[in-house]
């Protein structure tokens, strides 16, 4: 599983996490994340942003509910043996 690192603004940590999976709605690019590569482990729905500057990317935690309902159904299905809870 590919890693990637994110500031959470909340905790003002870098952290380490593991791409579950990935879509796109919206043209913009999501990603499933998880602290932890095997079992049960708090998971992030994350957006992909661009530095308009530099091509470095950026993620950031979605935080929307609506949006995050919708992404959650659309991981959900990608994944048949994920289940979501908030």
């Amino acid at each position: 599983m590919e890693k990637i690192t994110f500031f959470d603004e909340e905790s003002g940590e870098n952290l380490e996490v593991f791409v579950v999976e990935q879509t796109k709605l919206n043209g913009e690019n999501y990603l499933l994340v998880t602290e932890d590569e095997d079992g049960d482990s708090t998971a992030y729905i994350l957006r992909e942003e661009s530095g308009q500057e530099n091509e470095d990317l950026f993620y950031e935690i979605v935080e929307d509910e609506a949006l995050l309902s919708a992404l959650s159904g659309i991981f959900a299905e990608m994944l048949e043996d994920v289940d979501f809870s908030f």
